[in-house]
C-alpha cells in the first residue's frame, strides 16, 4: 500500500487545466476558529493582565503569578545550554545577519525637476511583538529568524511572547537561551490567542505594540486575522508544506528525507513529489518505508504524507513539472533535476528555493542564512518571506522650492478640478494670490 497518494498528470491539458484545483491543500478554517478567538481577544481587551492569566491557566494548565520571564532565568538557560545548540545558535545568527544586513536599503533622493526633490526613506517600525510557538515543537530557530532581521532593521523595542510550560511556569529553556544570546530583554511567559491579543491591546507590563509576526496554530493565525489593522503583521502562517521537482537523475533516499523533514510538523503538512519519472516515485516510496521506521516522530509523518494535501504529481516532463510548481506556490520548492539552476530560475512562486542535491530544505530552516519564516497555502504567488524589509515602512519627504511649485501649480489645479476637489487645487493657488 502506498504512503502517500499519487496524481497522474500526464495527460492533461495544459493549456486549459487548473494545478490549483487538483492540489488541494490540507483544511484550515481561519474564520471558523476566528469565532473561538474574538471572545479571548475582546476579554483581554477589557480586562488585561488578569485575563492573561486566568486564560494561561485555562488553556495551557500553568497557573502563573506574573507573565515577564526573569532576565536571570533567560541567563541560566544560556549559562546551561549544551555546547552544540549554543554552536549552533552562532552560526545561525552569524549567516542571517549577514545576509539581512545586505538586504538594507539607502534613503535615496530624486530631483524630478529643479528644486522640486522627492526623498525615499526607509524607517523601521518602532515596536514589534513576535510570537514562538511551543506545541509540537519549541521552535528556537524561529526565535532567530524573527529576532535577527528585526535588529538589522532597527526596530527599537521588541517584546517576545512564548508558552509556559507546565512544570516549571517558565517558557522553554532553549528559546530562552535564544533571547539571552540575541539581547531580547523582554519576553512573557504566554501563548496562544492571548498571547496575540497582549501584544495588540497591551495588558499589564507589556505595552501595545505596532507589529505581531510569527508563526502559530490555527487560533494564532486566527488571532492575527481579527487583529490585523490595529497592528501590521507578517503573515497568516498555516500548515508547513514542500514541494519538490526531481527528475529521474535525482536520489531517491534524499527526496525521500526532504518530504519528511516538512512532514515532521505535524497532520497537516503537505509535502509533494512532482517528477516525470514513475521509477523515480517507486524509489522513493521504499525510501520512506525504510526512513519512516528509523525516525523518532514516524506516526505524525506518515499522517502527513498520507493526508489529501500530499501527494505524489506525475507530470510528462520537467517543464509541465514547473507549471505545477508554480501553480502551487510552495512554502518551500527543491529542484534536483539536471540543470537544476536553469530549472530554478523558471519558479516564480515560492517562499524560498533550494538547489540541487546538497541544498537541502533542512539547512534553511535553520542554517542557509536565508529566512525560513515564508508564505503558506499558495500565498507565495503574492507574498513574500520575513526580512529585513517587513519591518521597514517607506517614507517619501516631499522637498519644494517656490518656484519648482510655481512650475506645476496649473497641473495640480486642473488635476483637482478634475475630481470636483477645489481645495485641493487651491492648497496650491492660495500661495500665490499675492
Amino acid at each position: 500500500m502506498s504512503l502517500i497518494r499519487r496524481i497522474d498528470l500526464r495527460d492533461a491539458d495544459r493549456a486549459s487545466v487548473d494545478y490549483r484545483a487538483v492540489l488541494p491543500r490540507a483544511e484550515f478554517d481561519v474564520e471558523a476558529a476566528a469565532h473561538v478567538v474574538a471572545p479571548i481577544i475582546e476579554d483581554v481587551r477589557t480586562r488585561g493582565v488578569e485575563a492573561v492569566l486566568e486564560l494561561t491557566e485555562r488553556f495551557d494548565g500553568v497557573r502563573l503569578d506574573d507573565i515577564v520571564v526573569p532576565a536571570e532565568a533567560m541567563q541560566t538557560a544560556l549559562a546551561e545550554l549544551a555546547p552544540a545548540v549554543r554552536a549552533g545558535l552562532d552560526e545561525s545568527i552569524r549567516r542571517l545577519r549577514l545576509t539581512c544586513e545586505h538586504d538594507l536599503e539607502e534613503d535615496t533622493t530624486i530631483e524630478v525637476a529643479p528644486g522640486a526633490v522627492v526623498t525615499h526613506r526607509s524607517v523601521p517600525v518602532d515596536r514589534v511583538g513576535l510570537y514562538v510557538p511551543g506545541g509540537t515543537a519549541p521552535l528556537v530557530s524561529t526565535v532567530v529568524m524573527n529576532v535577527v532581521p528585526a535588529q538589522v532593521a532597527g526596530v527599537g523595542s521588541l517584546a517576545l511572547a512564548t508558552p509556559p510550560q507546565a512544570a516549571t511556569g517558565l517558557p522553554d529553556p532553549t528559546v530562552l537561551a535564544a533571547c539571552a544570546l540575541l539581547g531580547v530583554e523582554e519576553v512573557y511567559a504566554v501563548g496562544g490567542a492571548q498571547a496575540i491579543a497582549m501584544l495588540a491591546h497591551g495588558a499589564g507590563p507589556c505595552r501595545r505594540v505596532d507589529m505581531v509576526i510569527g508563526p502559530g496554530n490555527l487560533y494564532v493565525t486566527a488571532a492575527k486575522r481579527l487583529l490585523r489593522g490595529l497592528v501590521g503583521i507578517d503573515s497568516e502562517a498555516g500548515p508547513s508544506e514542500i514541494a519538490v521537482l526531481a527528475d529521474d537523475s535525482a536520489e531517491p533516499a534524499f527526496v525521500a528525507a526532504d518530504l519528511m523533514t516538512e512532514a515532521e510538523h505535524g497532520g497537516t503538512s503537505a509535502s509533494l513529489l512532482v517528477t516525470d519519472s514513475e521509477a523515480l516515485i517507486d524509489d522513493v516510496e521504499a525510501q520512506l518505508e525504510k526512513q519512516l521506521a528509523a525516525t523518532r516522530h514516524g506516526d505524525r509523518i506518515a499522517e502527513a504524507l498520507a493526508g489529501p494535501q500530499s501527494a505524489a504529481v506525475l507530470v510528462a516532463d520537467v517543464e509541465q513539472g514547473v507549471d505545477v510548481i508554480n501553480a502551487y506556490a510552495s512554502e518551500h520548492v527543491e529542484i534536483q533535476t539536471r540543470d537544476a539552476a536553469d530549472v530554478a530560475a523558471r519558479v516564480r512562486n515560492a517562499g524560498a528555493i533550494f538547489i540541487g542535491p546538497w541544498s537541502p530544505v533542512a539547512v534553511g530552516d535553520y542554517c542557509a542564512g536565508s529566512n525560513h519564516v515564508l508564505p503558506t497555502g499558495g500565498c507565495a504567488c503574492h507574498s513574500s518571506g520575513l526580512s529585513v524589509k517587513s519591518f521597514l515602512k517607506a517614507v517619501h519627504v516631499v522637498d519644494y522650492t517656490r518656484a519648482a511649485l510655481a512650475d506645476v501649480a496649473d497641473h495640480v489645479v486642473a488635476l483637482a478640478e478634475a475630481e470636483d476637489l477645489p481645495g485641493h487645487g487651491a492648497g496650491v493657488s492660495a500661495r500665490f494670490a499675492r
